[in-house]
């Protein structure tokens, strides 16, 4: 049932997720074979809707994937910044950091999303932290060219 539950996550399938739920509560919890959580996949996958439902069912907004990765960072780097807001706004933690030591808004520089970063940096970013590599976001920015992320950081 789990597999089924998260493809329809995947397709943004918002009546058949709400009915999977009230079916079975515990799937609010539940993994996918990566450890990613139902709310990580919607917001991954530009489901805004699913993430909505999750949300307000009461999806812990900060769990983190196998590898450390929160809601909020998926859609930092995939750009969906409709989704950024609704988690900041519900209180996503912005300073987050993943098994390789990146934030949100390393990713947001890094996959060049300039709308997503000045919303991490309005919430409260540190633009000072180094990943593992030691590079901070706006090391990412140059190292991608992103001249409108570098004159944002560099203002930070």
């Amino acid at each position: 049932m789990n597999e089924a539950f998260f493809n329809e996550i995947r397709s943004g399938n918002t009546r058949a997720v709400e009915s999977m739920l009230d079916e079975s509560a515990d799937l609010l919890n539940a993994r996918d074979q990566r450890g990613s959580t139902p709310l990580i996949l919607a917001a991954y996958y530009g489901q805004s809707q699913v993430v909505d439902l999750l949300l307000s069912k009461g999806a812990e907004i900060d769990a983190t994937d196998g590898a450390g990765n929160t809601a909020l960072m998926g859609v930092c780097f995939k750009g969906f910044s409709d989704i950024a807001k609704v988690l900041v706004d519900k209180g996503a933690n912005v300073n987050v950091r993943n098994a390789m030591g990146a934030t949100c808004l390393i990713y947001a520089a890094t996959f060049n999303q300039l709308d997503i970063a000045k919303l991490l940096i309005e919430k409260g970013a540190d633009d000072l932290v180094k990943d593992n590599r030691g590079n901070t976001a706006l090391d990412h920015a140059r190292l991608q060219g992103a001249t409108e992320l570098v004159d944002l950081l560099e203002k930070a």
